[in-house]
């Protein structure tokens, strides 16, 4: 069984939090609370203060029991003030890693430490920037500890929305085995969107289904030795997950329409669509060996992955010797391997514009008038079409994903007297990424498989370039007949794409830390002097990203466009730091402490940039019952390497409709011509089957650093005449200035329509007067957002906790722990002068991911005098608004529900069910689209979306 020692008690009571937060291992210990002086998040002084004026949450490692957690994201991503972008169950856009997204302000605002230490870049893809914590065995976690607002001044860049800090258990004595099985069931019984996909044509399931299953198996073996000098605590652990299909789920076995009352999907279907020239003649589909309309929708929904698969495997070990009576040496080292794969439709063509000859063999006569002879053209002439085919015979596209990391960490530290410590560390993170993504197919070899012709010696339909001797190998595609798609012209379409690439961190930490007390610095109105700490800190991040010909030349048909290289992208920063705690009285008549802490940071970028950071903060414990805090924090996030040296490239958005497509366009021709549109395409100009449009995207060396004031008032409340109980209330508000962001693609086409000259120059329409079609980034319309200073964010709210154990008396101990976050502000410009859209319990349009504006977790714990424990769980996400009018997301309560037994000392049982009673998540629609990290109709990041999650786990320690 893990240890729990003082410490964890200390933190508890430096955090205001009552004795419900630490589980049953400590529950004994409450009689012998001994609070020694000890590290809270936010500072490196040591101080065994009454009340700790930063406002930090803390999550105990035995919630991580009671949730049946083995990922560390599902039980992070529950808590009120955490989101979660890239998780287990993002498919289309996946990185393979899982982030943490503090205030919904972006995994790139939240720093993850360990330890009080940084975690590298959870990879070199795009969007994986953010510190993946399937780095972190949660079977070692002692607790996590998440800090509201910046903390730039002791930590560095990055630490705008906050900081999470995972303390592992580093005195482990023992050896401890630890074995969980869980898997997910549904029963699908919504009959409702059964109907739709149903009418639709599409199959659905129907009654209770399980699958899902994830097996975790985790080992940890520690000891002291030489007398109690040191100690080394190693671990070594194994999980492997199964997929789950969104064809599993009645609600996602179609990509429903973003009003909820359809099957959407995609034009490049089975069928194909086929759009000769300028599309006046008709738009078609093939039906034996005809053109005919209307065209068909693909239902690319039910072949993505709602939880991807996953096999990961750890191993490190956390080490501690004193060397003497001032030296103690310290190791963390820390391995990963970690392989899933992303899942989603067949590629296709996705609507090229293709060359076909009047005289194409596999054209019947019907298709040579459809395609030709209603332009007027004749047989020795060639038509434009643009094609969108799914690549049905040759089944999904699926992204092989392989994160290997290391991380390792040696430091020495120790008291140089009674006055002064020291710590100095050396810090170095390696993440090692292998991309291999199958099954898509080459945009090259399509033009050359459906320019066929007739073999003058054989009288056999062949390319054109095995005659001409430029691709003997290549085999005619035809598209032009129902079954005409051989084995063979799917194997030489196929392209196999790679990608490899790293993240690197190095870091050199060193600092002092004393008590001038001893100087005699100190107020007449305080018992104890002033704490120092002096340090320096030097940091480099580097980030190589290698796609292969195919990616970088945009060959994948399904792809969206050219993947870019990143090479020998790298920046160094040298840091200077000072933090103060001074206490201003203590032992007074309503003041029995008031303290105040200072921080300031310099840091100089080898980008030429130079940023000071600083924080004040103020705890006064009136009492020993109540205890107010308040503090301000200016925080910096200089760009990351991808936002200065990502080249640039197409990717897609979602949009409902382009306002300028169909034939009934929503806007004028006159707004529409700004845009690009000329009187010709005018109501002529299709909007994209799949509700996704082009816009360029790419970096920018001159990007500042972006800058927030974060600002906080609290109080603790822990009468005498409520034994047991602990309230905490803060109030925060973060100001974001200078965000480092890109216009967002419908923003900037919206302004160009209203008149906003300035951002018309951004648009540019394809041929057909689109913004979709093909993905030549020279070629294909498209919008651009580039990345700039430009974002302006505010963010206000109160986080509320209350903890409370009373006694049962021979039945025990009841424990309550409840944690609320209300967002009473949420307001965004995507730059200075433009409209401020309020996110505040909304979601879609400008603000993309929900943002509810409450959110509430409660849970009840029995510790029964029988060695048995239970556990229950309301965890309560208030309704959110759809900006763009269709579905409004509804209130939802999840019920949890688990309990432990320790059959014999050092051996214990847990099961528990998640979920009891089968919460379907709400339905978004199609507007849930990857770009803001949806997935099968809805936000699983947000949501429980595969329903019902049951676990049972045993542990033998020894």
């Amino acid at each position: 069984m893990l240890r729990k020692n003082r410490l964890t008690m200390a933190v508890s009571a430096a955090l205001g939090m009552g004795a419900a937060a630490v589980l049953p291992q400590v529950a004994s210990a409450q009689e012998q609370l001994l609070v020694e002086e000890v590290v809270v998040t936010g500072s490196r002084i040591q101080k065994a203060n009454l009340v700790s004026a930063s406002p930090v949450t803390q999550v105990d490692a035995e919630d991580f029991k009671f949730q049946g957690t083995v990922r560390v994201e599902d039980l992070m991503k529950n808590l009120p003030q955490v989101y979660s972008n890239q998780n287990s169950s993002t498919s289309n856009g996946a990185t393979g890693t899982a982030t943490l997204n503090l205030r919904n302000l972006g995994d790139e605002r939240t720093l993850v430490l360990v330890n009080g230490r940084r975690l590298p870049a959870g990879s070199p893809l795009q969007g994986g920037i953010g510190a993946d914590i399937n780095q972190i065995p949660a079977s070692l976690i002692q607790r996590v500890e998440v800090l509201t607002g910046g903390a730039s001044a002791t930590y560095g860049s990055d630490a705008v929305a906050g900081v999470v800090n995972f303390i592992m258990v580093d005195d482990f004595e023992g050896v401890q085995f630890d074995y969980q099985f869980s898997q997910y069931q549904h029963d699908n019984d919504n009959g409702r969107v059964q109907g739709i996909v149903g009418d639709a044509g599409f199959p659905f399931p129907d009654g209770s289904e399980t699958g899902g299953d994830i097996q975790s198996w985790s080992l940890i073996m520690g000891g002291n030795f030489d007398n109690g000098r040191g100690n080394v605590t190693a671990y070594a652990t194994y999980r492997e997950i199964d997929p789950v299909l969104q064809s599993e789920r009645d609600y996602s076995a179609c990509a429903l329409n973003n009003p909820g009352t359809g099957c959407f999907g995609s034009g490049t279907s089975a069928a194909g669509t086929f759009i000769p020239g300028d599309g006046s003649q008709g738009v078609y589909r093939v039906s034996g060996n005809q053109l005919v309309e209307p065209t068909e929708v693909y239902n690319y929904g039910p072949l993505n992955y709602y939880q991807r698969p996953d096999e990961r495997y750890t191993a490190g070990a956390f080490g501690r010797y004193q060397i003497n009576e001032h030296v103690e040496t310290y190791t963390e080292l820390m391995f990963m391997d970690n392989q899933t794969n992303a899942q989603i439709a067949p590629s296709g063509a996705f609507f090229l514009s293709v060359p076909i000859a009047c005289d194409n063999p596999f054209l019947s006569d019907q298709q040579v008038g459809a395609i030709c002879g209603d332009y007027g053209l004749g047989m020795d002439d060639t038509q434009t079409v643009v094609i969108g085919r799914r690549n049905v015979e040759g089944g999904p596209r699926n992204q092989d994903l392989r994160h290997t990391s290391f991380r390792g960490v040696l430091g020495f530290r120790g008291d140089i007297n009674e006055t002064w410590r020291y710590d100095v560390s050396g810090l170095y993170s390696e993440v090692s990424m292998e991309n291999t993504y199958n099954n898509d197919l080459s945009n090259a070899k399509i033009l050359k498989a459906l320019n066929a012709v007739e073999d003058p010696d054989t009288g056999a339909t062949v390319c054109a370039s095995v005659l001409d001797g430029t691709d003997p190998n290549c085999v005619p595609w035809n598209l032009w007949t129902e079954g005409g798609v051989t084995q063979e012209a799917t194997d030489y379409l196929s392209l196999p794409l790679f990608a490899r690439g790293t993240t690197t961190q190095k870091v050199f930490n060193g600092f002092i830390a004393g008590s001038l007390g001893d100087y005699g610095v100190k107020l007449p109105s305080a018992n104890n002097g002033v704490e120092v700490v002096i340090g320096a800190e030097y940091r480099k991040e580097e980030l190589n990203f290698n796609p292969d010909e195919g990616f970088r030349l945009g060959l994948g048909a399904g792809q969206g466009g050219a993947t870019v290289a990143v090479e020998g992208a790298a920046y160094d920063v040298n840091e200077f730091f000072f933090e103060a705690s001074v206490p201003l009285v203590e032992g007074a008549a309503y003041a029995e402490e008031v303290t105040l802490d200072l921080g300031y940071r310099y840091s100089d970028y080898s980008t030429d940039v130079t940023t000071d950071t600083y924080g004040i903060r103020a705890g006064w414990a009136i009492n020993q019952d109540v205890k107010l805090r308040a503090s301000f924090q200016r925080a910096v996030r200089a760009a990351n390497l991808r936002e200065l040296f990502r080249p640039q490239g197409l990717n897609l958005f979602d949009m409902d409709v382009d306002p300028c497509g169909g034939a009934t366009p929503d806007r004028s021709f006159e707004d529409c011509a700004r845009t690009g549109v000329t009187a010709a395409q005018y109501g002529n100009i299709l909007n994209s089957f799949a509700g996704q449009y082009n816009q360029l995207e790419g970096g920018n060396t001159e990007l500042d650093p972006e800058e927030s004031d974060t600002y906080s008032v609290g109080f603790i409340w822990s009468p005498a005449f409520v034994e047991g109980l602990v309230l905490s209330v803060d109030y925060y508000t973060i100001e974001i200035e200078k965000g480092i962001d890109n216009l967002g693609a419908e923003f900037t086409l919206n302004q160009c329509l209203d008149g906003n000259d300035s951002q018309c120059e951004k648009i540019r329409r394809g041929p057909l007067g689109d913004l979709w079609i093909g993905s030549d980034v020279n070629v294909s319309g498209r919008v651009s957002a580039l990345l700039d200073n430009l974002a302006i964010e505010e963010v206000k709210g109160w986080d509320i906790i209350a903890d409370y154990d009373v006694s049962i008396g021979d039945m025990g101990t009841l424990m309550f722990n409840n944690t609320m976050s209300i967002i009473d502000t949420w307001d965004q410009q995507e730059l200075e002068g433009a409209p401020v859209v309020d996110c505040k319990g909304n979601w879609g349009g400008e603000c993309g991911y929900p943002t509810p504006d409450f959110r509430n977790n409660l849970r009840a714990t029995w510790m029964t005098p029988w060695d048995v424990t239970v556990s229950g769980y309301w965890r309560h996400i208030s309704k959110v608004t759809d900006l763009n009018g269709n579905l409004n997301l509804p209130s939802v309560n999840y019920f949890d529900i688990a309990g432990s037994w320790d059959v014999m000392d050092g051996a214990s049982i847990r099961l528990g069910v998640n979920n009891v009673f089968d919460k379907e998540p709400p339905i978004a629609g199609n507007a849930a689209g990857p770009s803001i990290n949806g997935n099968g109709n809805t936000f699983p990041g947000m949501y429980d979306a595969l329903g019902r999650y049951m676990f049972v786990g045993v542990s033998v320690s020894f």
